[in-house]
């Protein structure tokens, strides 16, 4: 039934190179294996993996980021964001109120239940449903804070209300319930959605969506990492707080540590069995520039004994 994540977690196997170019021990999640052994061919191809910087690139980066984070956008200035806005929006208001376990929900049929977080237009949803196919009693839920954005999903050709349900949410509206019950899904997917939120809110998103999973449940996580050459690539003015900036279309991106997901995460209840910063080299063949990408990338799994009051329990220092 977990096949969706299975097939993204195993392991390389253990090798060396030169310390340069790579970590001398692979990660232990399949994060691409083309590893550069020869500086000289970089431009060889647009994308290195698994690559390890220099104690002189990470000073740099650092350095840049304490450039462009120096002037701030002021309080008064700072607008909020598409995710913060509090005014009311009625295409939000049809799930004010979720629907009871002992209720008809769509995909309450289902055995195998995911959820994708921010999916725009849907170009996750379409191959996700794809795979669904060979699996069973699987349901789709999919939802996005813009009604343009769910509405593609719905009109396209292969979209269908009896595998998938696309809805428009604000996850920041705690208020805001979801079109099925809590302890439901088996899968939720947190893809570049959590650095869209201000750092205030983060924590709750959190919290509200792990109690949705199922006990044993998994929620799938990957967005920005520090230092990531996006960040770096901010000017002067776009910071709005530590490692929060704003883009010049108005949305935010913040910009988390491994030790960071772990807290989070962890405070929520949720059990760490992957936390993985992914450390890649973009190249411009052309223009013949390399650029830094850092992403972070976690599984974490709802315990079987998870109740809210747990979540402490569970909580765990967060590694160095």
């Amino acid at each position: 039934m977990n096949v969706i994540w299975r097939n993204c977690i195993c392991r390389l196997r253990q090798g060396k190179v030169p310390h340069r170019c790579q970590s001398g021990v692979h990660p232990v999640a399949p994060l691409g294996s083309r590893i550069l052994t020869d500086p000289t061919k970089v431009f060889e191809h647009n994308m290195w993996d698994h690559m390890q910087w220099s104690k002189e690139e990470e000073d740099e980066a650092r350095k840049k980021v304490e450039e462009n984070s120096a002037t701030r956008v002021a309080p008064e200035e700072q607008e909020p964001g598409s995710r913060e806005r509090s005014a009311s929006n009625p295409d939000l208001e049809e799930y004010s109120r979720g629907p009871r376990k002992a209720e008809q929900f769509p995909g309450s049929k289902a055995t195998f239940r995911i959820l994708e977080v921010g999916c725009g237009a849907g170009n996750s949803v379409f191959p996700i449903l794809n795979t669904l196919q060979n699996i069973p009693g699987s349901f789709l839920y999919c939802c996005d804070f813009a009604p343009e954005a769910v509405e593609l999903v719905k009109s396209h050709e292969a979209y269908s209300e009896a595998h998938c349900s696309a809805f428009i949410h604000d996850v920041c509206d705690d208020g805001l319930a979801y079109p099925f019950p809590d302890g439901t899904l088996d899968v939720i997917l947190l893809v570049f959605v959590l650095s869209s939120i201000h750092p205030d809110r983060m924590q709750a998103v959190i919290h509200r969506l792990s109690r949705l999973l199922k006990p044993g449940g998994m929620l799938l996580f990957r967005d920005h990492g520090r230092y990531d050459n996006a960040q770096l690539r901010f000017k002067k003015g776009r910071c709005l707080s530590e490692n929060f900036y704003v883009r010049g279309d108005g949305t935010r991106a913040y910009f988390f540590t491994k030790g960071e997901i772990h807290r989070m995460f962890c405070e929520a209840g949720l059990h760490e069995k992957q936390n993985l910063v992914d450390h890649r080299l973009q190249v411009n063949r052309k223009k013949q520039i390399q650029m830094h990408r850092v992403w972070v990338q976690g599984k974490f799994q709802k315990p079987s004994c998870w109740t809210p009051r747990s979540a402490d329990e569970h909580a765990l220092p967060s590694p160095d």
